[in-house]
């Protein structure tokens, strides 16, 4: 059934940016152009501007998104969520694996290539601002064998690491900002720098680090590093559409000759040109099949695609397809397994929206102050002392009184009325006073929580009494 033979598989036995001695192989890939080339540089063009432009939306005041760890506060599309939405954090956390999961069942290692942030960093910025200093590869690695220092290398290298380093510091300042806000961000950036000694290590550490990434390190990340890689070997079937070299079509390979017509003769569509391989960032051949260095970026499908047009062969060659796609010739049909994939994102996701729907704006918690029972005060009665905090995920302040709802008492705040400020915690003290005679023991009570005369939540306790 299958036509492929491939002669060498020595690749298999390593991956391709290391030699035979272990030694580092260094990639300097053509620079890529082409229909599906112009389509990604569209799309990271949005990622871009979603990146950067992102901390400076603002949503009633505040940020349309922020990631503040420190002070455990997040706000997703406008909406502030607090530690006490973790079991929300945790179900969208699974659907998104679920998502993860089903995305690679169904077309590989696609969000590699056109939308993870290494490489949208790596191909879309760093790499073209080293095309347009260095030149294309050939130029490239001409330079890096340079052995002497001459002045085109010095000054070629001074701008472009100095521009990377640029670069590399406003990727940094953009992730605080997505941390602690833009608003909070300018204020530290005029403060001196020893009231935010911390953060201003944090940021040239972080920006050290992305320095390394861009300008050395490189694809190692994706093929050593990233976790994702060695996920989809796991994933991937033969029914996954990934970038895949047509086999059936191709081979056996042969170099072409001007005017040559191959149609009713032994050899293949590929010409061995290796323009797929010349093209790729992390410096495999596709033709070998898929392999773990792939991030399916199409740089080696329009590569092959303006190959066969200049030798008058139908494109497709390299495309997007399934294995079975390819040693078939049918078309991808959904697979019990994808379906059952699809269904469980499907639960999950109206989960996760009825959470969200049903997800309150304020949180009360009160619990009895550890290490009392009760006292005994004038007038026959009993008191216990009780610890509150409530959350205001809004905007605004309100105050607070609660209510005794299941016994005739009387509730006194320690520290007089309570305010909530907004988008903030507050914590209280307070009395619960009952009449002796009602309380014979542990006891269950119900308290209220309102906001002027709306009631916001009823909470159950147990007040503790003398036992006769």
């Amino acid at each position: 059934m299958e036509k492929q033979t491939i002669k060498n598989e020595s690749f298999r036995d390593s991956i391709a940016t290391i030699d035979q001695d272990g030694n580092r192989e260094y990639v300097f890939p053509k620079k890529p152009h082409g229909k599906l080339h112009n389509y990604r540089l569209m799309v990271s063009g949005v990622l871009l501007l979603v990146f950067f432009g992102t901390p400076f939306i603002r949503m009633n005041g505040e940020p349309f998104f922020l990631f503040d760890v420190i002070n455990r506060k997040f706000i997703f599309f406008g909406q502030l969520f607090w530690p006490q939405d973790t079991y929300i954090f945790a179900v969208m956390m699974l659907t998104l694996i679920v998502f993860i999961v089903v995305f690679t069942v169904s077309f590989g290692r696609l969000w590699c290539g056109w939308a993870c942030p290494q490489t949208l960093f790596l191909e879309m910025v760093f790499r073209k601002i080293e095309y347009w200093i260095d030149g294309d590869a050939r130029d490239q690695r001409r330079l890096a064998k340079e052995a002497i220092l001459t002045f085109e290398k010095i000054w070629k290298r001074i701008v472009k690491y100095s521009i990377f380093l640029a670069i590399a510091f406003i990727i940094a300042l953009t992730l605080f900002s997505w941390v602690i806000g833009t608003d909070q961000l300018f204020i530290m950036m005029q403060e001196p720098v020893s009231e935010n000694r911390a953060a201003f290590i944090a940021f040239l550490a972080l920006s050290g680090f992305l320095m390394f990434v861009y300008s050395w390190f490189r694809e190692q990340v994706c093929v050593l590093l990233c976790p994702y890689g060695r996920l989809q070997s796991v994933l991937l079937d033969r029914n996954s559409i990934v970038v895949a070299y047509d086999y059936i079509r191709g081979e056996p390979r042969a170099n072409f000759r001007k005017g040559e017509d191959r149609k009713g003769s032994e050899k293949g569509d590929c010409i061995d040109c290796h323009a797929c391989v010349q093209v790729c960032p992390t410096a495999i051949d596709i033709r070998n099949g898929t392999q773990l260095e792939c991030i399916n970026c199409t740089a080696c499908i329009d590569a092959c695609n303006q190959t066969m047009t200049r030798v008058g062969m139908p494109k497709g060659l390299v495309r997007f397809d399934s294995e079975r796609g390819i040693s078939t010739g049918k078309k991808l049909r959904l697979n019990a397994r994808l379906i059952a994939y699809i269904s469980v994102l499907v639960v999950l996701f109206v989960f996760l929206n009825m959470l969200l729907f049903n997800r309150t704006d304020v949180e009360t918690t009160i619990l009895r102050t550890p290490g009392l029972l009760f006292q005994e005060q004038d007038n026959d009665r009993i008191t216990n002392l009780y610890n509150i905090k409530v959350v205001n995920k809004k905007r605004e302040e309100f105050p607070i009184r609660i209510q005794l709802l299941s016994h005739d008492g009387k509730i006194v705040m320690a520290a007089g009325p309570m305010k909530v400020k907004a988008a903030s915690s507050t914590e209280g003290v307070f009395f619960v006073f009952l009449d002796k005679a009602d309380v014979k023991g542990k006891i269950p009570i119900q308290l209220g929580v309102y906001t002027g005369d709306k009631l916001i939540e009823k909470i159950d306790l147990t007040f503790v009494g003398p036992n006769q």
